[in-house]
Parts: structure tokens; C-alpha cells; sequence
């Protein structure tokens, strides 16, 4: 009685971890957004996370979409705080269904930064 009482705690602790790297191991999708950094801030009360916005801009005149996105290399995160106000192409993974926003607020993960040069 007492293996089986210890033996379920122990096994769901262990298929919470195993989906946890699952998830952010292999990525759903990746891709480009191209805009402008207007907001990257480290954030979060017990799990600090780097969490930004850019703003795409299709066309002069039309309203901006929002893209959010996390950041998880601290070297990406001072990257973004340094092109902050500039136009730069963002290379992100997608991960769905992370259990837990220790790793990141949105399921957008930024793993590289491209400054345009005007």
C-alpha cells in the first residue's frame, strides 16, 4: 500500500516533467516577424522571464498589429534591449502547451534578432 501511495505522486511528477521538456524541446512551428521592438521587460514575481512586443506595421497609415513573444537566452533578451525603437526581423519557435509560464509567457520564443540597416 504504501509503494502504491508513493508510486502515483512520483509518477505524475514524472509526466509533468516529461511533457515539460517535450514541449520545449520540439517546436510546433517557426518563422520571421519583421517590425519594431516597442516594448522587451524582464518580468515575473518567482520566475523572471523576458517579455517583449513588436509592432508590425504592414503599410504607412494602417493601424499595428502586436506580436508578443518571450525570450529565453539572455543574450537575445540584451540584444532586443539594445535594437529597442528599430526596425529588426525577430526568428522565433513556436511551443505549445507548456505547462507552466516559468519558460514564457506567450508560446512565441524569439531565438534570433536582425537589425535593418536604413
Amino acid at each position: 500500500m504504501l509503494r502504491w501511495l508513493l508510486g502515483v505522486p512520483v509518477l505524475l511528477i514524472c509526466a509533468v516533467v516529461g511533457w515539460t521538456w517535450v514541449t520545449l524541446k520540439f517546436s510546433y512551428s517557426s518563422g520571421d516577424r519583421t517590425g519594431y521592438v516597442q516594448k522587451i521587460s524582464h518580468k515575473g514575481w518567482l520566475c523572471k522571464t523576458w517579455e517583449g512586443e513588436l509592432a508590425m506595421v504592414p503599410m504607412p497609415g494602417v493601424q499595428a498589429q502586436v506580436f508578443l513573444f518571450s525570450v529565453r537566452d539572455e543574450a537575445v533578451a540584451q540584444r532586443l534591449r539594445d535594437v529597442s525603437g528599430q526596425r529588426v526581423r525577430l526568428t522565433y519557435d513556436q511551443h505549445r502547451g507548456v505547462p507552466t509560464s516559468c519558460f514564457g509567457e506567450t508560446e512565441y520564443f524569439v531565438t534570433g534578432v536582425q537589425v535593418f540597416r536604413q
